[in-house]
Formats: structure tokens, sequence, C-alpha cells
């Protein structure tokens, strides 16, 4: 990053009072959406790929017919199924992988050591990364919506209390991903390893929660295991919009059990926020 863009984001023309913490994350929001599209793995790995992962999934699996929860019950295409666990699963990344791996190499190649020496306060930064999340994350939803309509016939509920659940599960869910994936930027010891850092675990959460594989018919101590972590939540929540409600004797007890949703991502969102707080630094501690 140049000294003039970091003069432009951390507001600092002289003469002039200094903006508040607000003023400055509002405006770190446009510049980190647009330096988010100049980045084309970036681009194809975290806003890209649940369109791609639900296009293999419906051209790979839908002769094997409709999923059904139960014989002689009505069921849902391939593609129907995997929708809400690839919507979740592109909340995790937009928010975790993103920002764990991007805030990384930041810290590795100095700039966050620059805009240390700026204004700029961490809350104005965090609301710059995450306001960012927010929206590739609503982008890509909607990308992925649109796409599993138009393209692969899906039909999208049309109740607006569906909605609404959607919109809840929605925004703490990617609350909690960017929070998450600011605390998991202090893991790696530099920004050449932070891919290799993140993906693995990423990916390994999305098998046992239910995106890539049938969520109930993982063994129960998978289940247990994906229930510690908040991307199972998500799954569920977005699995009790886009399902059918006979599809909820599938969930692990046997209900959509909203509220343990509402529950779980809340208690993470808290977790990340504590956690983010605690471990960022504007350069790492043994620099």
């Amino acid at each position: 990053m140049s000294t003039t863009d970091l003069t432009t984001v951390a507001g600092t023309a002289a003469g002039t009072r200094r903006p508040g913490r607000l003023a400055l994350g509002g405006s770190r929001i446009g510049y980190e959406v647009r330096s988010y599209f100049r980045s084309p793995d970036a681009v194809f790995f975290t806003f890209l790929f649940p369109f791609i992962m639900l296009g293999i999934f419906t051209a790979a699996f839908s002769s094997a017919g409709d999923i059904q929860p139960a014989p002689g019950m009505e069921g849902v295409s391939v593609g129907a199924y995997y929708l809400p666990g690839l919507l979740a699963a592109g909340m995790l990344l937009s928010g975790v992988q993103n920002l764990a791996i991007d805030i990384a190499i930041e810290k590795s190649d100095g700039t966050l050591k620059r805009l240390g020496g700026t204004p700029l306060s961490p809350v104005s930064y965090f609301i710059g990364k995450i306001g960012q999340v927010f929206v590739t994350g609503v982008l890509q939803a909607a990308l992925l919506l649109v796409a599993a309509a138009t393209l692969f016939g899906i039909a999208l509920p049309t109740e607006p209390e569906k909605w609404a659940t959607f919109a809840w599960v929605f925004v703490l869910g990617v609350g909690t991903s960017a929070l998450l994936g600011i605390a998991l930027s202090s893991v790696p010891r530099s920004g050449k390893s932070a891919a290799a850092v993140v993906i693995p675990i990423l990916l390994v959460l999305q098998f046992i929660s239910g995106v890539y594989l049938q969520f109930y018919q993982l063994p129960e101590w998978m289940q247990n295991v994906a229930s510690l972590f908040p991307l199972k939540w998500m799954a569920q929540g977005m699995r009790a919009v886009f399902l059918p409600e006979d599809f909820a004797v599938l969930e692990q007890n046997g209900a959509w059990d909203l509220g343990w949703v509402a529950v779980a991502l809340l208690a993470w969102l808290v977790i990340g926020l504590v956690l983010s707080r605690l471990t960022f630094r504007w350069i790492r501690r043994d620099a």
C-alpha cells in the first residue's frame, strides 16, 4: 500500500479535524471491497467457490434421484439439498478464510505496521474488514441464489418468515466468521504459510458440518464434534430456511432447533470478538 493510500484511508490532512473511528472505518470498507475484487485468487476461492461446487454437485449426483427425508416422502433435488450448506460455507469462506489469510499477509508485508503509524485505530480497521465481508457475503449469497433458481431450477422459499430466518442466520454467521477470521490471522507465522494453515482447518469443518456430506449420515461422534463449531449451526439454520419441514427429522435432535442456532452463533460471535481484540497487533509480538 502506498503512502497516498494510507493518507487517504486514515484521513490525516493537515489543518482538518481528525475523523472519528466510525468515519475512518466507513472509508476503509470501500477500499477493502475494491482490494478484494482486485485479487483473482480471493475472488475464485472465496467468492465463486460455492457457486462452482453447487454446479458440480448438481451435475454429478442428479442422476441418483431426489433426496428424501424418509422412504415414500416427498424429496428435493440434489442441488436443493446442498444449497443451504454451500450458503453457510460461503459465509465461512468470506469471513474466516478471506480475512485470516489477508490479514496475515498484511502483517507479513509490513502493511499493518505502516497503518499502525497512522491515526487509524484497530476498531476502524475492524470495521473496514468486517464491512468488506458483509458486502462480499451479500453479493455472493445473491449470486448463488439467483444461479440456483435460474440455472439449476431450485425452488426458493416464498414465506416471509423463512426469509426473516435467513436474514438473522446470515447476519450472525457473517459477523461470527469475520471476527474469527481476524482472530485466526494471528496463528500463521508468515503470509506465505497463511493459506497452508487456514485452508485445511476450514476444509475439515466443511466436511464434518454438512456442507459436502449429508450431515445425518455422519457418525454421531462426528456430529457432536461439528456441534462445537459455528459452521454446523450456520448450515442447520440455512437448511431450516431452504428445505421442507419434513427434513427436520434428519437433524441431530430431529428438529431445526433455531433457538440453539441463535445461541451457538451468538456465543461464537462473542468469542470471536474477544479473541480478535486480544490477539490483534499491528505487528507480531515476536517481530
